[in-house]
């Protein structure tokens, strides 16, 4: 995918992908990070599908000013944890504590977002290595393993081979969230589609999950909003 810039203010990067599926020309802002993509169907020149662009430039800054605003995190930021707001210290000893309301991160304040960031990775392993083994067992099925990424377009995924994904930055969700999110991603070892019977499947191990999926919906480009310096 190319970027190209619109020139204005403020200029406007567009990211350029072609596709042999698409039948118009479409623009898309995504909401987790504001990032403007230009789909050009076959045969279109890039010159046509970037005119277009142009003429729907106002319509682009107004969407791209709707984006919640960028955190970059550091001493003094309030970060969420499980849904729960604490505010990002400067700690001692060698792990980053949780104490009085305080997400406590030792060393050097240079290394804050980065080492918050590790361990946050951590936490979200560990909690949703424990939901999915608890709810592939109620399920009667296993997983080969799970890996943990920094996705923008879903929160998991499962392969055919049994292989479960998921988005570290749920540890920054309530913690409801993330158990549904585990129970939706372990469902498709048994269904591997959106069929009702996939539903029944995260019905059976997980129960009624209509808050957890509208908590998403919602709240999705809010737990993007914080950069840790990548």
């Amino acid at each position: 995918m190319q970027p190209h810039i619109i020139p204005g203010n403020p200029p406007i990067e567009v990211i350029l992908r072609h596709s042999t599926r698409a039948r118009r020309i479409s623009l898309r802002v995504s909401r987790l990070d504001g990032r403007v993509t230009l789909t050009l169907p076959k045969g279109v020149r890039e010159a046509e599908a970037l005119d277009f662009a142009r003429q729907k430039q106002d319509w682009l800054r107004h969407q791209i000013a709707r984006q919640p605003d960028q955190v970059q995190v550091g001493i003094g930021v309030e970060l969420p944890f499980e849904g729960r707001p604490l505010l990002v210290t400067q700690g001692s000893g060698r792990r980053v504590d949780i104490a009085q309301g305080e997400l406590r991160v030792p060393g050097s304040v240079d290394r804050t977002a980065a080492r918050l960031q590790g361990w946050l990775k951590e936490m979200a392993r560990d909690r949703l290595t424990a939901a999915s083994d608890r709810y592939a067992a109620r399920l009667g099925k296993s997983y080969s393993r799970i890996t943990m990424r920094d996705t923008r377009s879903r929160w998991g995924s499962c392969s055919s081979a049994g292989a479960l994904m998921y988005s570290w930055r749920l540890i920054l969700a309530p913690a409801t969230v993330l158990e549904y999110v585990a129970a939706h991603e372990v469902a498709h070892l048994k269904e591997m589609n959106h069929s009702s019977a996939f539903w029944d499947t995260v019905d059976d191990i997980h129960g009624p999950c209509m808050e957890q999926r509208k908590w998403l919906r919602d709240n999705s480009e809010f737990l993007h909003r914080y950069r840790f310096g990548d």
